[in-house]
């Protein structure tokens, strides 16, 4: 069977080449080369694999249209788990070399800590992860990083991101949202209780803090799209850092809200952090932000200088919603870093 030659750079530059077949998709075709990128469902559906396509022919397979940035693909933008090279290929990555695995995605044990109700079908999950094979406990991830969950021998995997930063006790939270019909959401619902063993891939993911000097950093975030931004938000707490920042959490109505209390703790270790809570349908008794978070950002952002640093997690809708407004009022496209999410 006759290959082609696929070269990837990265947005930091550096640059890696693996052989391809026809048959193949380029995500396949990597990790064959031990070259493991940033992906989630491997299926067309999530959009994690996200990249550009700059020289070359391909076919770009069947997918949900949700996971391709609108307009995206007629610009060549790809789905690396559903192109396949009609031809050498050369192809641009929107995340810098360090979100590369270089081998096979790690694989642990962790214990079921606490499981307990946040909001309206929500739910934190912690974890503890059980020593490596060194002996060590440390859960080492980048903030904005997810994880896969498996339930041992039942075939139930799920990818959920990371709410709090690296640590060296193994600690590991979610925040998950707790989907009708779900096969895990539906475990976790009926099955899951504390001391029961899941088994954690990764981590993995693209998705994270960009260093741009002091530029302002604002967050957007969608339901349970919050998780990541809350590690973010903490690791900017934790080292310090001066940028000013702005959170916009949004729900659909007052009682989805969750994480408040968390919320308020984390603008007093980050005293520079505004936080915009948005609810679109409120009661009669909210007393806050009436509306979706990318109203709220499109308000605000007509009013600025200097045009931050976006970071958007949520549902499609949410991420689409929010990058018009940005290119609407002039923020550069390589300012806008986005994690989208479809329920599963």
């Amino acid at each position: 069977m006759s290959t082609h030659t696929i070269e990837l750079t990265t947005r930091d530059g550096e640059q890696l080449r693996f052989e391809c077949g026809a048959e193949q998709s380029l995500l396949d075709a990597a990790a064959g080369a031990h070259i493991v990128l940033p992906s989630q469902c491997r299926q067309g559906n999530c959009g994690a694999c996200y990249a550009d396509a700059t020289r070359g022919d391909y076919i770009l397979g069947e997918h949900n249209p949700a996971a391709l940035p609108a307009g995206e693909a007629e610009k060549g933008g790809i789905l690396l788990c559903r192109t396949f090279p009609l031809s050498d290929l050369s192809v641009s990555l929107p995340f810098d070399h360090d979100r590369i695995l270089l081998g096979d995605i790690r694989r642990r044990n962790a214990a079921i800590v606490i499981i307990d109700s946040v909001g309206e079908n929500t739910v934190r999950l912690e974890l503890s992860l059980e020593p490596d094979e060194d002996g060590g406990n440390a859960a080492e991830f980048e903030p904005g990083q997810f994880v896969e969950l498996e339930v041992p021998e039942q075939g139930i995997k799920r990818a959920y991101s990371l709410s709090n930063t690296g640590n060296w006790e193994g600690r590991l939270e979610f925040l998950i949202r707790l989907q009708p019909g779900g096969l895990f959401s539906t475990w976790l619902r009926e099955q899951a209780q504390a001391g029961q063993t899941l088994l954690v891939h990764g981590p993995q993911g693209a998705f994270g803090l960009c260093e741009n000097g002091l530029r302002p950093r604002w967050f957007v975030a969608g339901g349970t799209g919050l998780a990541p931004m809350l590690s973010m938000l903490r690791r900017m707490a934790e080292f310090q850092e001066p940028h000013p920042a702005r959170l916009y959490f949004g729900v659909n109505r007052t009682e989805e809200l969750f994480c408040l209390t968390e919320l308020e703790a984390l603008k007093a270790e980050l005293p520079q952090l505004q936080v915009i809570v948005c609810v679109w349908k409120p009661d009669q008794d909210w007393q806050g932000f009436c509306g979706t978070p990318v109203d709220a950002l499109a308000r605000d952002l007509a009013d600025l200088q200097v045009q931050p640093d976006i970071y958007l997690c949520g549902p499609p809708a949410l991420i689409d919603a929010a990058e018009a407004a940005a290119r609407s009022q002039g923020v550069p496209i390589e300012q806008v870093y986005s994690e989208r999410f479809l329920p599963a």
